[in-house]
């Protein structure tokens, strides 16, 4: 008997908002709600935005006029919803017509003449150029004398060619809610996003951590562009082309184990397990794989999987520009026969497009085995029983897609039928896709659904697609999926891709289907959902993940009459998370940033050949002295 790996919290923030009680997924379904759950998102996102705070009794704008629910509703509904989703990216990250770099010029003087100039002691290069003729001027400085030809770099301006981006909210600076010096924008996020799926459990992490031994916690969270931001891999890269000196912190920021290693130190204070693995734009999933895998084997009963990533640079938009998988300013005004660029809806999966809209955040669940939360009353929002992952063999290039996903994608599918059975999976399951947005992935992607479906006797198979809301967020990516789809189990609707008028004539589309508009389930509830996603390289990965409803029938049959005594201990719970959740719409970013606190006491280590004890700690940590392979001994 294996145990189940269930989704117990999460939390994150991406360019829809906050993600712990489903904000971010109310605000892409947002016209497909009541009118009570639209003024709530809008009213929550508006205190998110900095639009208004909350005093206690009333919501005040910036000019401290008293607002209720419904007036800040009426008044800043409009900037809400420009203010989030895929838009033109602001200036508050950098002005994309005005990109800073150098031109190299080659200078020729005229008929023998020098160029002479001045230049302050503190300006002189180090290594003077052999045609520089340098002269001392009384008073301090010298006079420089060039002959001939000579080379300088010249600072220009240039203007980025895609400037759309799933951009956080505007207002919302992660910066702002703790201590952040030093921190890349990737590694801010990272912590308010653990923080946030922490929070939501509505269950002490120090209750949790007390109930299990230490080593059985995990942290698995990645980032592919390591921290990009000038704190971090940007500014130790730029700092002598700007003029700058680097930082003693830039480089260890840079890391793309930081994500993990501040979440376990700064967030838990846990000496457990850590892992960053990366599989290009799949990594998410990737970890998502080494946490189900050691919760199923035992090997941990706790686990905070995620990924933080903030991709919105010049330098890695330009990059991804110049490989042609960028959708550029001037591409969707092609496709859209327009002079101006409709970059609401830069992102367009399956439909006709020109290329991917990179965003920026952070998404992380805690997952625990399903002992642990019926032992905890935790409040299950599904499961995930497996993550497959397989490669492409021989590529035509590094990013082109492979058939290693005909491979994932299948065995997820087979796999959920072996477990909730085959009518289930044909019925009332969907898909979550990777969905780019690029010319390739629509037509590879949607034939391997497509064929699958044929396979597997699936008809009129609905399709997702997170990135028409939200953009690429690079390692994150997948998550955006899986904290989407738990929205569509919660409020039974398939979000549409609203950014497409219509599917694309190449896209595969015999036995699934691709809603343009939100898609009503509740009808035919939502048991299982796959979430698929793929990486430059050939990393291609499928995650099988399970309803709340599905996982407590689940539950019912392994622990019977147990569940009664589970279901009361779980209210308690969730009145817990629930304040949590009020506490957020008013505003409250509420961030674990444990830089400081109390080393653990070396000394006070207690070791034996059974066990070992570390202070502060509730449990030991015990010795596995068992011998897998006794039978070769």
């Amino acid at each position: 008997m294996q145990a189940l790996p269930v989704i117990v919290g999460f939390g994150g923030y991406n360019a829809a908002g906050r993600s712990s009680s489903h904000q971010a997924f109310r605000r892409i379904v947002l016209e497909s709600l009541s009118k009570t759950e639209q003024r709530e998102t809008i009213v929550g996102l508006a205190c998110l935005m900095t639009l208004v705070s909350w005093d206690g009794e009333s919501y005040r704008d910036v000019d401290n006029n008293a607002l209720n629910a419904e007036q800040v509703a009426d008044k800043f509904s409009e900037r809400v919803l420009e203010g989030t989703l895929i838009r033109r990216l602001e200036d508050s990250l950098f002005d994309p017509t005005k990109i800073y770099g150098h031109k190299r010029v080659n200078l020729q003087t005229q008929s023998g003449e020098a160029v002479i100039f001045k230049m302050g002691k503190r300006d002189m290069p180090s290594s003077i150029p052999d045609h520089w003729d340098v002269k001392p001027l009384e008073g301090g400085g010298f006079e420089v004398h060039i002959h001939g030809a000579g080379e300088f770099l010249v600072p220009v301006y240039s203007e980025q060619e895609a400037k759309a981006g799933g951009q956080l909210p505007t207002g919302f600076d992660p910066a702002a809610h703790y201590n952040s010096r030093f921190h890349p924008r990737g590694l801010q996020l990272a912590l308010l996003g653990a923080s946030d799926a922490l929070f939501s459990v509505g269950i002490p992490w120090e209750t949790i951590a007390a109930s299990v031994r230490p080593d059985e916690v995990g942290v698995y969270c990645t980032s592919i562009m390591g921290q990009v931001t000038k704190e971090g891999l940007g500014g130790l890269l730029q700092a002598r082309l700007l003029g700058e000196r680097t930082t003693s912190k830039q480089y260890a920021m840079a890391l793309n184990t930081m994500p993990a290693d501040f979440i376990n130190a700064y967030v838990l204070g846990s000496v457990g397990h850590t892992a960053a693995i990366t599989g290009a734009c799949a990594s998410f999933l990737y970890v998502l794989q080494a946490a189900v895998q050691d919760i199923r084997s035992g090997r941990r009963r706790v686990a905070i999987v995620g990924s933080a990533e903030a991709g919105l640079t010049p330098e890695i938009m330009e990059g991804f520009t110049n490989m042609g998988a960028l959708g550029t300013d001037i591409n969707l005004c092609k496709l859209d026969g327009t002079e101006i660029p409709d970059w609401r809806r830069a992102s367009r999966p399956f439909g006709e497009n020109c290329g991917f809209t990179i965003g920026e955040g952070a998404q992380y669940t805690v997952l625990m085995d399903d002992a642990l939360a019926m032992e905890l009353g935790a409040d299950i929002h599904g499961a995930v029983p497996d993550v497959f992952i397989n490669a492409d063999g021989v590529k035509k290039s590094i990013s082109a897609p492979g058939a290693g996903n005909y491979v994932s994608f299948a065995k997820a599918v087979a796999s959920a039928m072996a477990i909730v059975g085959e009518k289930t999976v044909r019925k009332h399951s969907f898909i979550h896709a990777h969905g780019s947005s690029t010319p390739a992935n629509r037509v590879t992607e949607s034939e391997i659904f497509d064929r699958v479906a044929e396979a597997f006797d699936i008809n009129d198979w609905p399709v997702a697609a997170a990135k028409a809301y939200v953009g690429h967020s690079l390692a994150g990516a997948s998550g955006d999926q899986l904290i989407f789809t738990l929205g569509t189990f919660k409020y039974d609707l398939i979000p549409g891709i609203k950014t497409v008028d219509k599917v694309a004539e190449d896209v595969a589309q015999k036995h699934i289907l691709f809603p343009l508009k939100d898609l009503d389930v509740s009808d035919r509830k939502m048991d299982v959902a796959f979430i698929n996603s793929k990486g430059f390289g050939g990393n291609n990965a499928t995650a099988v993940v399970l309803s709340p409803g599905k996982v407590e029938e689940m539950l019912s049959s392994r622990y019977g009459v147990a569940m009664q005594d589970y279901q009361q201990r779980r209210e308690k719970i969730r009145r817990a998370a629930e304040d949590y959740a009020h506490r957020a719409d008013y505003g409250e970013v509420e961030v674990v940033y444990r830089f400081g606190d109390t080393l653990i006491d070396e000394e006070g280590i207690d070791i034996s050949c059974d066990r070992i004890h570390m202070p502060g700690y509730e449990q030991d940590v015990v010795f596995d002295k068992a011998n897998p392979w006794e039978d070769m001994a």
